[in-house]
């Protein structure tokens, strides 16, 4: 027996596809059944599966775990919950070698997939290229594994709750905060946490629904804070948090309505960190602000541009040992006193520790934070055969200019108005373009520059495409 996977299904990071069109129950068992050889050929022999509350979940874990016990692994079920508590059950369990989480993140309803750990790291890139073979080849180990239930969800509150340690109880009592679950599966696990917290806490869509009905669970675009920021003004709160579809992914709102984005947050979380542990390391991704480069600096911290991708930033903190990492789309990685994945409920913890910490309100830190003039992320339709190639080219071409170029991931192009960015979708046939400066005729420019590299190419940028 063998499996073929639609080509369109396994992406650098993780497995994600359309249900009833490229992802059904048997491309799950296959996909158990090829990890599950795979970690025994590792010398692992224990998986944790957990899901989302998307209408498919259910079915796929079911067949996931059938293909996992057939290859001979025995399956911890750690049920409904955020991506993060899965990770959890894989990074504070001796006896468990991976994990895997069925969840369509921040996609339409329609959408579902598999993030995987695998004996401590991100499984992705060639990972996921050679699970695909191995099911096209049909080389799966053989065997019954054992499956037991698993709950989670009270010790995953309680591992959050530490955040905090340190900080007085009593010195955050008048704290007010409201908090967006857009009905993800984060939703139980976020009321358990606010009933824990000091403070007054207000919380928006926390049941579980994966038809997504209020709105779509992306904190990345401002739209989706509609509800949220409502909320922070009518009630006068503090700030506001928002979760992505499955929980690893954070958005805020200060008491003023004003979004802070992945960068902004990380710049608070850097500064907060970096008063304990000096000369620290911080990681960021190549759309990030300039700005939190330079705070990071001015804080006596090492800043660090990277590659973007939850699986590659992860990696990243791994090998340069550092204790913080953030993307725009508002992953955020500690590993000063937590295990290094994503967690977006950790995260708005430590934004409630670092606002003590650091004695100023979240406003008063997004105030003080320079004005700069940005570009959303555009991203537009380009040829498969042409996204990487084209970017090449546009280096090629920069080569001898004055410009400063960072080729780390695509082109990150520094001039006296700022920088611009293009870079190839590692998941998409897309080309995705930013730029940020301190005047909107600075910007003008940096675009400009954007879209003459794009016609030398033979192309120009077409309408936004959906994630």
């Amino acid at each position: 027996m063998s499996h073929t996977f639609d080509p369109t299904i396994l992406r650098e990071y993780d497995i994600r596809g359309i249900i009833g069109e490229t992802l059904e129950a048997d491309d799950a068992r296959a996909i158990g059944r090829s990890f599950g050889s795979m970690l025994r050929r590792a010398r692992g022999s224990r998986v944790a599966v957990g899901y989302d509350g998307r209408q498919s979940s259910p079915m796929l874990e079911h067949a996931l775990v059938e293909g996992l016990t057939a290859s001979g692994c025995d399956v911890v079920r750690v049920g409904l919950g955020p991506t993060p508590m899965l990770y959890y059950a894989e990074a504070s369990a001796d006896d468990v070698d991976g994990g895997i989480q069925i969840t369509g993140s921040h996609n339409p309803p329609n959408y579902n997939g598999f993030k995987m750990v695998f004996q401590g790291r991100p499984f992705f890139g060639a990972d996921i290229q050679q699970l695909g073979e191995v099911a096209a080849a049909g080389e799966w180990e053989d065997g019954t594994g054992s499956v037991i239930d698993r709950p989670l969800i009270d010790a995953y509150v309680e591992r959050l709750l530490e955040g905090l340690d340190g900080i007085d109880p009593a010195s955050l009592a008048d704290i007010r905060i409201g908090w967006d679950a857009g009905n993800g599966s984060a939703g139980p696990a976020l009321e358990k946490l606010v009933a824990r917290l000091p403070g007054e806490h207000h919380v928006l869509y926390a049941e579980v629904d994966g038809t997504f009905p209020n709105h779509h669970p992306d904190p990345t675009v401002e739209a989706n804070l509609a509800d949220l920021r409502a909320l922070v003004a009518d009630k006068q709160l503090d700030f506001g948090i928002a979760f992505d579809g499955d929980g690893d992914r954070i958005g805020a709102i200060d008491g003023e309505g004003r979004v802070i984005w992945g960068d902004q947050l990380l710049m608070i979380y850097a500064q907060d960190l970096l008063q304990r542990r000096a000369g620290a390391t911080i990681i960021a991704d190549v759309k990030a602000s300039r700005a939190l480069f330079d705070h990071v600096e001015a804080h006596g911290g090492k800043p660090v541009m990277w590659k973007t991708g939850h699986s590659l930033i992860k990696s990243k903190m791994k090998e340069t040992g550092a204790p913080l990492a953030g993307e725009m789309s508002g992953h955020v990685f500690f590993a000063d006193t937590y295990y290094g994945y994503d967690d977006a409920l950790y995260a708005g913890v430590r934004l409630i520790a670092a606002s003590a910490r650091l004695g100023h309100s979240v406003t008063e830190l997004r105030g003080a934070m320079p004005d700069m003039v940005s570009t959303p992320e555009r991203r537009f339709q380009v040829d498969e055969s042409r996204k990487f190639a084209a970017v090449e080219e546009v280096r090629d071409r920069l080569a001898d200019s004055p410009a400063q170029v960072n080729a780390t991931d695509g082109v990150r192009v520094t001039t006296d108005d700022g920088w611009w960015l293009l870079r190839a979708s590692n998941t998409q046939d897309v080309l995705v373009a930013r730029a940020e400066s301190d005047s909107a005729a600075g910007l003008a420019r940096l675009m400009q520059q954007i879209d003459e590299q794009l016609a030398l190419s033979g192309l120009e940028r077409g309408p936004q495409a959906e994630h």
